[in-house]
């Protein structure tokens, strides 16, 4: 961010100082294509002239432009402007007339010979006072459109820079909300373990530490790899299956060469704890099919599990906030990059999750 705004300074005043390069040649190199010698009266009056150009810039684009264009006060924007032009050109004339500049023209004009200073002169004609009245619009005119621009831009930023933070803290919070989920319903199921069997419970115990490590720590960055997340899933399942009969069948596929990508933390599990939460039973049959494949910087979770009718009547309603905040983390972090199919096939007793994620 501070970079942005070192970048965004430079570039302004590189244009501040192209612009009254601009104007600088117009103002002192004109008079050198007179072709006479111009009285010193003439860079002093040109001078003056050129700094109220300057004055005037910056009086419109640091007070007339933010306190009322930009406050919908057009009308009382436009009375000052022309103000100022006309002020511009009155103290012109006045410069004129205090160094005594036309007549020094003239004399310098006639030293040129009848020939010569035949259609030259210095005068004050209506094109002159013109072209004075177009200069002091257009310098105005040119503040008045970099002052916009860059109000528009700041604007924009300060909007993108709101949005990117309500963003990060909703994901935040997602994931605070996350995390705490997955580690309540782990230990309940420890705690269903150590009423069966100590030895197994211990087990669980030392495979949940390893597991909270990754949740506690390796999931405080933005992202994690694609091979780390799949290692937790596996973990998970081995912790779920020390509890399981035999009458529940666990299958995990997954690819053996990957191409490690990064991605956000913790978005498998979610699908992976629903479907046990919601699929399986300790005495009927059951199954749950998990598969996870790559190509490319595509990759797909695919999720097939019986419906367990006593656990849920409804499996949206009981995914709880696991699922819920998934699908909002995947709108916010890969909007437009994800596909996320839900289907209960209510006939065959199965509820199948489909997701692709695009990772690159």
């Amino acid at each position: 961010m501070i970079v942005i705004k070192s970048k965004s300074k430079l570039v302004t005043i590189i244009i501040h100082v192209l612009i009254w390069a601009v104007f600088g040649l117009i103002f002192f190199f004109q008079p050198l294509t007179f072709n006479i010698a111009v009285p010193y009266q003439l860079w002093i009056k040109n001078g003056i002239t050129f700094g109220l150009l300057v004055i005037a810039f910056y009086l419109n684009s640091f007070v007339l432009v933010p306190r009322f264009l930009l406050k919908n006060h057009t009308g009382i924007y436009l009375l000052i402007a022309m103000s100022i032009a006309a002020i511009i050109v009155l103290l012109n004339g006045y410069v004129d007339y205090w160094l005594n500049l036309r007549q020094l023209m003239e004399v310098a004009f006639h030293k040129m010979g009848p020939l010569k200073h035949h259609g030259h002169g210095y005068h004050w004609d209506p094109f002159i006072l013109a072209s004075l009245i177009g200069t002091s619009a257009l310098v105005i005119g040119i503040g008045t459109s970099i002052t916009t621009i860059q109000k528009w831009q700041h604007d924009k930023q300060v909007h993108q820079d709101m949005e990117q933070d309500r963003v990060t803290s909703e994901l935040s919070f997602l994931k605070a909300q996350i995390n705490p989920h997955f580690f309540f319903n782990t230990l309940n199921n420890i705690y269903a373990l150590t009423l069966i069997n100590a030895d197994t419970s211990r087990k669980a115990i030392h495979q949940l530490s390893r597991m909270m490590r990754y949740v506690l720590y390796d999931t405080q960055n933005a992202t994690t790899l694609l091979s780390q997340e799949i290692a937790f899933v596996k973990d998970y399942i081995s912790l779920m299956q020390l509890r399981l009969t035999d009458v529940v069948k666990i299958e995990l596929d997954s690819p053996t060469v990957l191409k490690d990508m990064a991605m956000a933390p913790m978005l498998f599990l979610p699908f992976v704890e629903n479907a046990f939460k919601h699929g399986v039973s300790a005495t009927q049959p059951s199954f749950i099919n998990i598969t996870i494949e790559q190509n490319n910087s595509l990759v797909e979770l695919k999720i097939d599990n019986t419906i367990i009718k006593e656990q849920s009547n409804n499996l949206e309603e009981g995914s709880g906030i696991g699922l819920n905040n998934t699908r909002r983390r995947l709108d916010l972090l890969y909007p437009g990059k994800y596909t996320l199919k839900i289907d209960e096939f209510t006939a065959a007793n199965v509820y199948s999750i489909h997701l692709t994620l695009d990772l690159s």
